[in-house]
């Protein structure tokens, strides 16, 4: 047999804390997470899932402890950072005036890919938004806005994906799509890191498991 090629380090968790207030929310939390890896943080809810993706992305600073994508420290200004790192962990405040296709057609084009119409097309396509392409997000469904945040995450370079809860509002038909849509990004050689409650998504995509609280 060959040998097993060898995967990087994306992200480098190392003893994490985070609280507000007197209240420690995260202490001494550490992870690793290689390419083609997903690591589901899983738990009760406020065992401080989203507190740590937030650390994970730069939206929260900790108070102890070091998170490296690729090497470099997490800040949510760092361009190496923005540019490497693709979230979905709130819920988005999309620009009211701009359509959907004009949403994704502004981050594809802000991240500066070469053909930003084709790959626009085919998410909108992917995402089941195409009829939608022209309406304001306003006007959607909860899961087609939830369609359409994913689908942000998807017309842009990333090496990590980092999502909190990303079936909330989808149904069954939709957790299925968004589990072989993660399975691909992992194929390619993505990390991912996100929290869920959903087994049937974490078991599509053979999410390593770590639970968070007691």
């Amino acid at each position: 047999m060959g040998a097993v090629a060898k995967r990087d380090v994306v992200l480098q968790v190392d003893k994490l804390k985070k609280g507000y207030g007197p209240v420690t929310i995260v202490e001494a939390f550490s992870m690793k997470a290689h390419e083609g890896e997903a690591v589901a943080l899983t738990g009760r809810n406020g065992a401080g899932k989203s507190t740590v993706l937030r650390c994970l992305v730069g939206a929260d600073r900790p108070d102890e402890g070091t998170v490296t994508v690729g090497g470099v420290k997490v800040s949510e200004t760092n361009p190496v950072i923005r540019r490497d790192v693709a979230t979905v962990i709130d819920d988005l405040d999309f620009f009211p005036d701009l359509s959907v296709v004009e949403h994704l057609d502004l981050l594809a084009r802000a991240h500066g890919l070469t053909d930003p119409d084709a790959l626009v097309d085919e998410v909108l396509e992917e995402v089941q938004l195409v009829v939608q392409a022209g309406q304001l997000p306003s006007t959607l469904s909860s899961g087609q806005r939830r369609r359409l945040a994913l689908a942000t995450a998807f017309v842009r370079p990333r090496r990590l994906l980092v999502l909190d809860e990303p079936e909330q509002r989808l149904d069954v038909e939709g957790v299925q799509w968004l589990g072989r849509r993660l399975k691909q990004e992992l194929d390619g050689g993505l990390a991912i890191v996100l929290a869920s409650h959903e087994p049937a998504l974490l078991e599509a995509i053979g999410a390593k498991q770590i639970r968070l609280g007691a």
